[in-house]
């Protein structure tokens, strides 16, 4: 985890829903350079030293700092692809994000100027833990791994679809990736391929999913991306979502000024998010 204001953000081990060990004397920030080095193995001596904190009302950032780059899968789940309309990819398709978008779990989510159809979407992040290219075979991504996380990939639906050109000028608007509230280590997660994941907007729940339904897991994800360009340590990979996003209901809802987002993965922590106006 990393706790405090935005821009100054300390690393951190949670040890449970109170309680936490500062790790701000082993490593500056949880980013290319700590992951690079094998960081999460050098905090393991750190956190038997113990030196248990008690949380207090700090802010929770996002769990790693900006990345190099945010990768993003579009229709990786099946059920999505379904209400979508559209036919199950035969390879991932691929689109990237603004590393600027990334915010905490619970920040505030801005609608930017001129948008009409701004969308959420619940998602598995994964963060590459080491130099990563032209990967072998799909077994050794698991390798690559340095962990996962809960992200909404916020989108703007009628940049992303109706301005034309690719599907990232509405996916980077500021504040459109909220990550967190932490980064877990793949040793935790029994089966990432299982993971219960939601999202309710006001007290509703509009996103009921799991990652079984996924076409291509988080291993494939790596593996596939790996023979196209260089992973770097610390980049994080948004791995699609689930059926239930705006665009997808009838008739079509959209975020509002005042909105409240919470959202969710089994085991990856909770998210919540209130929605405000352009600048």
């Amino acid at each position: 985890m990393r706790i405090g204001a935005p821009g100054a953000e300390k690393p951190v081990v949670r040890v449970d829903d109170t309680h936490y060990i500062d790790v701000s004397d082993v490593t500056p920030d949880f980013d290319e350079r700590f992951f690079g080095s094998g960081g999460v193995a050098l905090l393991a001596d750190r956190i038997r030293q113990g030196d248990v904190r008690e949380f207090g009302d700090e802010r929770i950032g996002a769990p790693i700092a900006r990345p190099h780059q945010i990768l993003c899968i579009g229709l990786n789940y099946s059920d999505h692809a379904a209400e979508t309309g559209q036919a199950v990819p035969d390879e991932p398709i691929l689109f990237t994000k603004s590393p600027n978008t990334l915010v905490g779990p619970n920040d505030d989510v801005r609608i930017p100027r001129g948008a009409t159809k701004t969308d959420w979407e619940v998602e598995l992040g994964i963060v590459i833990g080491r130099r990563t290219a032209y990967l072998d075979s799909v077994d050794e991504a698991r390798a690559a791994i340095a962990g996962y996380l809960v992200v909404n990939d916020v989108s703007e639906r009628a940049f992303q679809m109706e301005r034309g050109g690719q599907w990232s000028k509405g996916k980077s608007a500021e504040t459109f990736n909220p990550a967190g509230p932490w980064l877990v280590t793949p040793d935790e997660i029994a089966d990432v391929n299982d993971l219960d994941m939601w999202l309710d907007v006001n007290g509703v729940r509009r996103q009921t999913g799991n990652t079984k339904t996924m076409i291509f897991d988080p291993y494939v994800i790596v593996h596939h991306l790996s023979q196209f360009m260089v992973l770097e340590p610390g980049d994080l990979i948004n791995t699609g979502t689930p059926p239930g996003v705006g665009m997808g209901l009838r008739p079509q809802v959209w975020l509002q000024p005042g909105d409240v987002m919470e959202l969710g993965i089994e085991g990856l922590g909770t998210q919540r998010q209130r929605v405000v106006g352009p600048r």
